[in-house]
């Protein structure tokens, strides 16, 4: 019977907030958690801030005098992190920190004025994916298989052909899911339809299924999480709307090849995740959160701020959350 209490505990789970202060004002989209101690965060004027203490404070950190917008970090140890900033041509580039961010190397600066980088996502300290909106009718997704050294953008043949407009809403850095060495899923909008791109083998060949939630120019995907290579789940609906939830929450049990609409949210969300090795489910938003215990088939409303992203620590079941005006909270569920 002892050995059911962990499980019947998640199971009856409830998140608490305690909120945390950044010290900036900023909008903050990235966030990336990587212990109880230390969690980094990203956002618009060029802000990285990072905590090694748990979020009693978080410094400030200096990645270059230019003022761009981080909005996707990825940190792979508590010394090692990569940051996106997003815009259209030069705008959009990536830094690298292996020494807890007290220098950046600047690793990838787009050249080709039509791209505009949404977000990334990294198997391991090595192998990294990036996603950006579509580029005359062609997908544009970049792979790097040495930490960043180099970036190497796929060539078309290996892609599906793209929609109209096709691309990732840059609100959360969470459009695409890695799983494992070699699964990731990657989350589109802004077409006429919204659609999940599925890889096996490291972002080398994709294949891609529609999905049921709705789309438009300012609605479709917004965040994607998997917890196995079978499960996963979408979440979005209409940035415009935020305390809409229409058509915007769906699951895979086959690894993403169909996908079945949901329902249970209270509004729109910008990023979804699961608790580390269960099927628990935050879903959070700038309006509020949600969560579910029972594998997304019931939710109920988290009671707080709304925020833009989160982060879950690999193996826990805390995270931290980030939003506007600098807000930064830490999640537990117990």
């Amino acid at each position: 019977m002892l050995l059911l209490l962990p499980i019947l505990s998640l199971f009856f789970a409830t998140p608490h907030w305690s909120n945390q202060s950044s010290g900036v004002t900023a909008r903050l989209r990235g966030v990336s958690a990587v212990s109880e101690r230390v969690a980094w965060a990203s956002g618009s004027g060029s802000t990285v801030l990072r905590t090694n203490d748990g979020g009693t404070r978080w410094q400030k950190l200096t990645v270059t005098n230019d003022n761009v917008d981080f909005r996707d970090i990825d940190a792979v140890n508590a010394e090692t992190a990569y940051v996106l900033s997003v815009g259209n041509g030069p705008a959009s580039r990536i830094y690298k920190t292996s020494d807890a961010g007290a220098t950046w190397t600047l690793q990838f600066k787009n050249e080709d004025p039509k791209a505009f980088l949404d977000a990334m996502s990294f198997w391991d300290a090595d192998h990294g994916i990036v996603f950006g909106d579509s580029i005359d009718g062609q997908l544009d997704i970049l792979i790097t298989e040495n930490g960043g050294n180099t970036w190497s953008r796929l060539s078309s043949p290996n892609l599906p052909p793209a929609l109209p407009n096709e691309g990732a809403f840059a609100a959360s850095g969470t459009n695409i899911a890695v799983v494992g060495k070699s699964h990731a899923w990657i989350g589109t909008g802004a077409a006429a339809k919204s659609r999940v791109l599925r890889t096996s083998d490291n972002g080398h060949t994709w294949q891609v299924s529609d999905t049921p939630v709705a789309a438009g120019q300012s609605s479709g995907i917004f965040s994607i999480a998997f917890r196995d290579t079978k499960h996963g789940v979408i979440v979005g609906g209409d940035y415009t709307k935020e305390k809409e939830a229409v058509n915007n929450l769906a699951f895979t049990r086959d690894g993403g090849a169909t996908w079945t609409l949901a329902k249970g949210l209270s509004g729109f969300r910008s990023v979804v995740a699961y608790v580390p090795g269960t099927k628990i489910i935050v879903a959070i938003g700038p309006a509020g959160s949600d969560f579910s215990t029972d594998d997304g088939q019931t939710w109920k409303p988290v009671d707080g701020p709304g925020f833009d992203t989160f982060s879950f620590v690999q193996g826990k079941t805390i995270g931290w959350a980030a939003g506007a005006k600098g807000a930064l909270a830490k999640l537990v569920v117990e």
